[in-house]
Formats: structure tokens, C-alpha cells, sequence
């Protein structure tokens, strides 16, 4: 009678998938059904204005598209189908990859099917949109603000007009949106950054003919997900950063529509970066100090305590034009929208993460760092003040009222009450007329984002880390959202991918 013997433990190889397969499929199909649910919302002549143009419509023989009928799955043209069916198949296979040996083509593998799907579920379909709005005009398949609006101000730089003191009425924003809301006609409410870096890129459009802002925005986000691993040392979880940013379904429809979150996003990407090349280039240890450092704010700013004895010249000279980088870098974010000035007390912070004694100092060693912060910000305060001042002083007025009487809600033109936010609560208990009434709005803002300030600096001093600063950054910017008068959907996407990126830093710092 033959011997049984019980089933060998699996040893030798994986039983299922890493997790991070599981998060590309759960990312991969959110984005793609939320870009078809609002392809299907808001684009009704998608299939005829696919199937009409040149370049679209080309690309697939007549036979096939004729099988596949007049009705179909949204997001019902065959082009976007086919995109879809592309992407799932790479993850699919992403699965299969992760189970395989060895790991060094396994590695490879992953890596090159994640970028396939990036390609098919983002940056392919944001392209598709760009095709359609030059055959069907510039009011159609994209966002008012970040491209339509946009555009309009890089013209009006180009012209030495100022955008902050023109109207758009006579633009193509006129022809977007809602009547009773396109208060956007008489602000624009980003920052200059945002015109004044994709003016070059618009000349170059005009030269070819053939301009979308989303190319820029592409671009930038392309460059700013080669970085993200950088700030990783896991590869898996390099592999779901990547994933949390450019597979966000919030984030994602956002750029396939063109709204200009993933451009403040990139350059914060890129400042971290260089903090990064910074803290690994020697500047940044956990080796305990010298027993006698200088105190915090005191002696010599380029030469932080635990570099004593550690760093020659050359090394410290080239640590330091890091982290100048990352402040100038800091500074054309801040420069870009007000959302990444809620980021600049934890980044202030982490600019001081070479003197571990600031744990430990409390309220007073905190304020006694003050200077030496500023010392290291200069770079980003001086290109900011660049880009900003001139505006501010062509037309202050004009300046102030478009980036913050405008979102206030104040004048006749004010942005309405809006958004998933507290405010439905004042709208629903009747505590305004309507929409464009006014509320202390700020008096909640106040209340309730001080605190929260305090707190999370107090804990950034003891745990200066770049994960906890984000982390404290998506938080502190989702309360104020939160309590104020309008937080819209597409925020909640941008705050996704700050929440994601601080907790798998933070997560592989504390291992």
C-alpha cells in the first residue's frame, strides 16, 4: 500500500501576488470606470466626433468598426474600448509576472508593464480628448480653468496684457459651463507659475500648429513619476507610488480633462526629489551628534552639527546645492497654486532635518530655528517673489481680488458654495439665500486649521521626516477643505496622492 504523505509547503515560490499587483488592479479599474462614467456624462457625440477624425477614426479597418455595432459599452467608440481592453490585459499579466523567477526579469517586467499601463489608461486617453478638441473647438473635451482659462492667459501674457486685470468673456471660457456660474469669466485664480512656464511651450504649438495645455501637463507628470522612486527605497513600494499617483482615479480623470492639479503636484514631486538626492548625499543621518553642536539657529547654516568631522568641503558643497535646489523648486510650486503653501511649514521644517536636537527643543528651540529656516528658504522666497511681484505690483488690487476675493466668495462675481464639503450643511439648514450667499466661512477655517497646525509641527519635530510632512500636509489642507466654502471632487484626488505618498515613506522610514 503506497505511503501518503502530506501536501510540501510552498517554499520556493510566491502562493499568490504582492500586494502591490492587488492595488495596480483595484487602481486600474477604478480610473477606467470612472473615466467611462464621465465620457458618458458629459461627451453624448464621443462615438461620431471618434469615428470622423482623421487620425482616430483612421486607425481602425471599417469592417471592425461596423461588427462593433451602433451600441456598445461605454465608453462606447472602439478607440477607447481597445484602450481599456489594452490596459486590463497588462495588468492581467502584471499578476501572472508577479508570481514568476527570477526576479531580476521579473523586476523588469513589472516595471515595463506598469508603464504600458499608464500609457493606455492615462496618457493615451488624455491624448484622445486632445485630438477631439482640435477638430471640435476649443470649448470641447477639456476643463475650463486648467486649459481652456489657461490658454487664454499665456495669450494675454504674449501680449503684454495682464491676466489678473482682464476679463474672459471674449475667450472660448464663454462657451463652457454653466450660465449662472461662470463667474471664472472675470478671475483667474492660480498663480503665475502656472502661464508663465508653459508660454515657451505654447510658442512652440504655435509654431507646429497645434497647442493643448495638457501636453504640459503631461510632461510634467511623466517626469515627475520617473522621480517618484527616488523617494522610495522598497521597490514595492516604489512600484505603488508610482501606481497611487498616476493610476488615481480622482487624479487620473482630472488630467485626461485638464485640470491643473498634477502641475502643483509635479513640482512639489521634483522639490522632494532633490530634498531627497540631499539627504542621501551625506547631509541627512541618523548617526548621534556631536557631543558639543552649535544650537539650533546658531553658528553657521551650512554646516549643520552632524557634519562635524563627516563632510569634506567638495561633499558638503554639493549636498548644499541639493537642498538650494529643492527650496527654488518648493518656490515655483508655491508660485504655481495656494494649494502647496499649506505644505510650507512641514518643508520649512524639513529643510532643518540635518539637526535632530529641534525634537527636543520644544515651542522655544522651534521659534530660536525660525531664522535658520529662512536662511535655507531663500531660494524658493526670492523666486516666488519674482514670479508673484509684478503682478502684485501692475495691479494689486486686480491681483488680490482674482486669487482671493474671488474664492472668498466675495463681490458680485464670487465663486459659489460648492463641493462635498461642510458648506452643504449651510446650504441645507437655510443659513443662506443661495450659493453666492455670504457665511464666516473663515471663522471655521481659523478654528479649526490653527490647531491642527500647531499639533502637526509639534509632531514633525519629532519624527522630521518627509512622509510625516506629507501626511501632515494632505491632512491639514483637507480639514481647511473641508470647513470652507467649496471642496471639490478633484481636490479630494490631489489630497489622495499626498495621503498615499507620506504613509508608504513614512511606512519604509520606520522599519
Amino acid at each position: 500500500m503506497a505511503r501518503r504523505t502530506s501536501p510540501t509547503p510552498l517554499t520556493q515560490a510566491k502562493a499568490l501576488p504582492g500586494w502591490d499587483a492587488l492595488l495596480l488592479l483595484l487602481l486600474t479599474v477604478s480610473l477606467l470606470r470612472i473615466d467611462s462614467l464621465a465620457e458618458a456624462a458629459v461627451l453624448p457625440t464621443l462615438r461620431q466626433d471618434v469615428l470622423s477624425h482623421p487620425l482616430l477614426g483612421g486607425l481602425l479597418p471599417a469592417a471592425g468598426i461596423a461588427a462593433m455595432g451602433e451600441r456598445s459599452p461605454w465608453p462606447g467608440e472602439p478607440v477607447g474600448l481597445l484602450l481599456i481592453a489594452l490596459s486590463l490585459g497588462f495588468v492581467f499579466v502584471y499578476l501572472l509576472v508577479d508570481l514568476a523567477r527570477p526576479a531580476r526579469w521579473r523586476s523588469r517586467a513589472k516595471w515595463l508593464l506598469l508603464v504600458c499601463v499608464l500609457a493606455t489608461a492615462l496618457f493615451l486617453p488624455t491624448g484622445k480628448l486632445i485630438l477631439l478638441r482640435q477638430q471640435s473647438g476649443p470649448a470641447s473635451y477639456t476643463h475650463d480653468g486648467g486649459v481652456i482659462q489657461t490658454e487664454a492667459t499665456i495669450e494675454y501674457l504674449l501680449d503684454g496684457r495682464n491676466p489678473y486685470s482682464e476679463d474672459y468673456t471674449e475667450t472660448a471660457m464663454a462657451e463652457w459651463g454653466f450660465d449662472e456660474y461662470r463667474t471664472a469669466l472675470y478671475h483667474y485664480p492660480y498663480l503665475p507659475w502656472t502661464f508663465v512656464f508653459s508660454a515657451p511651450f505654447y510658442l512652440l504649438g504655435q509654431a507646429v500648429g497645434f497647442y493643448d495645455q495638457r501636453l504640459v501637463y503631461l510632461l510634467l507628470l511623466a517626469i515627475a513619476l520617473a522621480l517618484t522612486p527616488r523617494l522610495l527605497k522598497n521597490e514595492r513600494a516604489q512600484l505603488a507610488a508610482v501606481m497611487l499617483l498616476g493610476l488615481n482615479p480622482l487624479l487620473g480623470l482630472d488630467v485626461i480633462f485638464g485640470q491643473n492639479d498634477s502641475f502643483v503636484l509635479a513640482w512639489i514631486i521634483f522639490s522632494l526629489a532633490a530634498w531627497q538626492a540631499w539627504r542621501v548625499s551625506g547631509a541627512v543621518t541618523t548617526q548621534p551628534p556631536h557631543p558639543n553642536p552649535p544650537q539650533i539657529g546658531e553658528g553657521s547654516v551650512t554646516t549643520p552639527p552632524l557634519l562635524w568631522g563627516r563632510l569634506g568641503g567638495g561633499e558638503l558643497r554639493g549636498a548644499t546645492k541639493w537642498r538650494l535646489l529643492s527650496t527654488l523648486l518648493f518656490g515655483l510650486a508655491c508660485a504655481s497654486k495656494p494649494t502647496a503653501w499649506f505644505l510650507a511649514p512641514f518643508y520649512g521644517l524639513l529643510l532643518l532635518a540635518d539637526q535632530p536636537a529641534l525634537a527636543t527643543s520644544g515651542w522655544i528651540g522651534l521659534l530660536r530655528a525660525v531664522p535658520a529656516i529662512l536662511r535655507r528658504v531663500w531660494p524658493g522666497l526670492l523666486v516666488f517673489a519674482l514670479l508673484v511681484g509684478p503682478y502684485v505690483v501692475w495691479d494689486a488690487s486686480a491681483f488680490y481680488d482674482d486669487v482671493w476675493r474671488w474664492s472668498s466668495g466675495q463681490g458680485e462675481t464670487g465663486y459659489q458654495i460648492w463641493g462635498w464639503g461642510a458648506s452643504n450643511f449651510v446650504l441645507i439648514l437655510g443659513l443662506v439665500a443661495d450659493r453666492f450667499g455670504q457665511w464666516p466661512f473663515w471663522l471655521l477655517e481659523v478654528l479649526v486649521a490653527v490647531p491642527l497646525l500647531l499639533w502637526f509641527v509639534r509632531r514633525q519635530q519629532q519624527n522630521n521626516q518627509p512622509g510625516t510632512a506629507l501626511w501632515h500636509y494632505a491632512a491639514l489642507l483637507a480639514l481647511f477643505f473641508y470647513v470652507s466654502r467649496f471642496l471639490n471632487e478633484n481636490y479630494l484626488g490631489y489630497l489622495l496622492a499626498f495621503f498615499a505618498l507620506g504613509y508608504l515613506m513614512d511606512e519604509e522610514n520606520n522599519r
